[in-house]
């Protein structure tokens, strides 16, 4: 089956596909600016310890249900014997998240091709003015989602496998070129210290949930991404290796990107605290105050370009597999059918900031959690709480519905060992079940109440 409907052409192809599937602005744009809400290096510590902990199973977890099954995640559980529940939370429910957060994640993706020229031609406009031109943003938006669907029409091979493999490598070449530029800066150390020094004593309930949610935001689990990619692996491939290396370099370009902006941030004297507008708005400020800036922030926006369409690409291959396998539609009329609406779908959120005053104003009071704008809504909706519920029901249809060691035989075949070795006296496979049915479960659950405002 994998082979009719495509497959990775080798390892590092797999590697990179799916790491460009989980690095995203996730991981330039959100991690640093969490990480500046929350105390700095302190944050940084608890979040390497929750991708271990709990990311790296799951990861794990869902490329072996990807690749047992061959299928995307509705038919994964449907031929795993899962009910119709299953099918809802495990199958059906993660496509349609994905389906969402493509709609406006394009939105934000047009930003940084926005950006790339505002920074190189040191244009004067302020973010708030910027997005909320409906003539600029919805033509980018649109421009996304049409390089995305170019690249998927090319198949996984030929299509996703070749750009990734060129795109990835590229996003590490320009991290290293931004970071000189902001650790060269006169007044940066103060931004390293701030970023490699940690104080513990900031260290808490709330910082610990976010790193978790963070955790699981950046890596791509939860999103039915990873059993898509999954089942294009072959079965001769190291399950393990592959999604270590996958989380390694996700978490490795998270920690990158906190050198590119804390050290520029400090030595201008700007706050790090300043939320989602870290990034578009004090660190463009940053730029144009710096020798060079202009270009030095059109390389930024531009790798944050090649993170973003890394993660769309991930995004329209999920809900295009679905219709390849069950509707067995060609690629071509899946993935233009998704991709257009899609954008459809995603032209009310990038109204909502500040193209549509009444999409703008907007407010919704989640059990007491205030949401304004659409976009902003939505993310919250469907990017943080629908895909937490996801990531609880594969961890408990994985480790409690169905049969374990099937998942562990699949795992096995890359991995000999996975079985018969050993870790501190016990095999490998009966830590990450314990990992699947017991800490998984439990911290994940936590995750979910924090977000229902539990924990205050």
């Amino acid at each position: 089956m994998a082979e009719n409907r495509g497959q990775w052409g080798s390892k590092f192809g797999f590697i990179m596909a799916a790491a460009g599937s989980a690095v995203g602005l996730g991981n330039i744009w959100r991690f640093p600016y969490l990480t500046g809400e929350h105390g700095g290096a302190a944050f940084v510590l608890i979040y390497i310890f929750c991708v271990v902990l709990v990311g790296a199973p799951m990861l794990i977890n869902e490329i072996a249900l990807g690749r047992f099954t061959g299928k995307n995640p509705v038919g994964a559980v449907q031929k795993l014997g899962g009910n119709k529940i299953w099918v809802l939370l495990v199958g059906v429910l993660p496509l349609i998240v994905t389906f969402v957060v493509l709609s406006y994640y394009s939105t934000i993706a047009g930003w940084t091709v926005g950006y790339i020229f505002t920074s190189l031609f040191s244009i004067k406009t302020t973010f708030s003015e910027f997005i909320a031109n409906p003539a600029i943003v919805v033509p980018l938006g649109a421009a996304v989602v049409l390089l995305t669907v170019l690249i998927v029409l090319g198949g996984v091979s030929g299509g996703i496998e070749k750009a990734t493999k060129i795109m990835m490598p590229m996003l590490f070449v320009l991290l290293i070129v931004v970071i000189f530029r902001s650790v060269t800066l006169p007044g940066a150390g103060k931004g390293i210290e701030y970023y490699l020094v940690p104080d513990f004593s900031k260290i808490n309930g709330h910082i610990v949930l976010a790193a978790l949610t963070q955790a699981f935001f950046s890596l791509g689990v939860g999103w039915g991404m990873m059993i898509t990619y999954g089942s294009y692996l072959p079965k001769t491939q190291n399950i393990v290796t592959s999604s270590l290396w996958v989380g390694a370099m996700d978490t490795s370009v998270a920690l990158l990107a906190g050198f590119m902006v804390f050290p520029a941030v400090f030595a201008f004297n700007q706050s790090p605290a300043e939320g989602p507008t870290l990034v578009f708005t004090v660190l463009s400020n940053v730029f144009q105050q710096m020798p060079l800036g202009n270009i030095a922030g059109a390389l930024f926006f531009l790798l944050l370009f090649f993170a973003a369409i890394t993660s769309t690409i991930s995004m329209l291959e999920a809900p295009s597999a679905y219709y390849i396998d069950q509707k067995k539609w060609s690629r071509k009329k899946a993935a233009w059918t998704v991709a257009i609406a899609a954008f459809i779908f995603g032209i009310p959120s990038a109204l909502s900031t500040g193209g549509v005053e009444s999409l703008s104003i907007m407010q919704v009071n989640f059990l007491g959690i205030i949401k304004t704008s659409f976009m902003d809504i939505f993310d919250y909706l469907f990017g943080s709480l629908l895909m937490m519920v996801v990531v609880m029901s594969t961890c408990l249809f994985t480790g409690w519905f169905i049969k374990t060691e099937l998942l562990v035989d699949e795992i096995e075949q890359g991995m000999p060992s996975f079985k018969t070795g050993s870790i501190l006296g016990i095999a490998p496979y009966k830590i990450w079940l314990f990992m699947i049915r017991f800490v998984c479960p439990i911290i994940i659950g936590m995750v979910i109440l924090n977000m229902f405002g539990v924990f205050g």
